[in-house]
């Protein structure tokens, strides 16, 4: 009996699927230096992208040597992680969809099948089946793998492109030497909140400022929770040795403070921006004159 047949013998179909990886490495990533999922990375050198291929095939050597095929936590997925994860991150970040991701990890599959089915004794067709099933769940396993780290990723693109969007839609606006103002348009939630008053105590320190003015003309709705985080945001303010205006309350909003019961007696008011900036100035000694004849003078 030959040699490969006494060994096949003596060793489980997954183990054997080990062997066959690691006696083919080099052809496999060879091949898969070819697959969009290397090639689309690794475009500078091929080289690298087949330095790569035999990084996986033989962390997946090790995986199949330990018989866990179908278990994505097994201890040679964690270098798989490392490798084909971050080319089906990066495929994520560049906007392929998870179906697409999928369909370029299902692409290694047929190369490295192919190349096993050559090594395999075609008259012994229960071996055949058990190594081919064997690969198949390996390789599947192996798509489970990329497919969470590439969800990963993009959750996190979404988080970041999240609190990018929240820092652009809370601009602190100069209105005058030791003036800043926040208009703030929008629902305000805790997320949003917390921006909102780090942004603000940032301009404070920056600019020196003695008034902030916090604008919710273009804020539809407040309850209990938005009047706790703008006493807070007020309060911070003080502590940072600015006054702090809030503008901006239309009836409904007031209408809706006084049902709730909140006290925002301590608050200072201004019902517009306009008039909010009016008072800083007259507070820093520089009144604003109406200019038009028959005008209403100085604020």
């Amino acid at each position: 009996m030959p040699e490969h047949d006494t060994v096949g013998q003596h060793t489980s179909p997954a183990q054997e699927v080990g062997e066959f990886l690691r006696s083919r490495g080099e052809q496999i990533a060879q091949r898969w230096a070819d697959e969009p999922l290397f090639r689309t990375v690794f475009t500078v050198s091929r080289d690298e992208a087949v330095e790569a291929g035999k990084i996986v095939v033989d962390a997946l050597a090790q995986v199949a040597d330990t018989g866990q095929v179908h278990d994505p936590d097994a201890a040679g997925f964690t270098v798989v992680r490392e490798q084909l994860s971050r080319m089906g991150a990066a495929r994520s970040r560049a906007g392929f969809t998870t179906a697409q991701v999928s369909n370029d990890v299902n692409a290694l599959r047929p190369p490295v099948e192919n190349l096993l089915l050559a090594d395999l004794p075609e008259d012994d067709t229960d071996r055949v089946r058990e190594c081919t099933t064997s690969l198949t769940v390996l390789m599947g396993t192996l798509r489970l793998v990329v497919l969470e780290t590439a969800l990963s990723e993009g959750q996190a693109l979404i988080e970041r492109q999240r609190l990018q969007l929240m820092e652009v839609a809370t601009p602190v606006i100069k209105l005058w030497d030791g003036i800043v103002a926040v208009p703030l348009i929008g629902t305000l939630d805790s997320a949003r909140s917390e921006v909102v008053m780090e942004t603000l105590l940032e301009a404070v320190v920056d600019q020196h400022a003695r008034f902030a003015i916090l604008d919710i003309t273009g804020v539809p709705t407040v309850d209990s929770l938005v009047a706790q985080h703008l006493m807070k945001t007020v309060a911070a303010t003080r502590l940072m040795g600015a006054e702090c205006v809030v503008s901006g309350i239309r009836p409904a909003i007031a209408q809706t403070i006084v049902h709730l019961g909140l006290d925002l007696g301590t608050v200072l008011t201004r019902s517009s921006l306009a008039d909010a900036l009016a008072y800083a100035l007259h507070q820093l000694g520089a009144d604003i004159i109406n200019a038009t004849p028959g005008g209403a003078g100085s604020r």
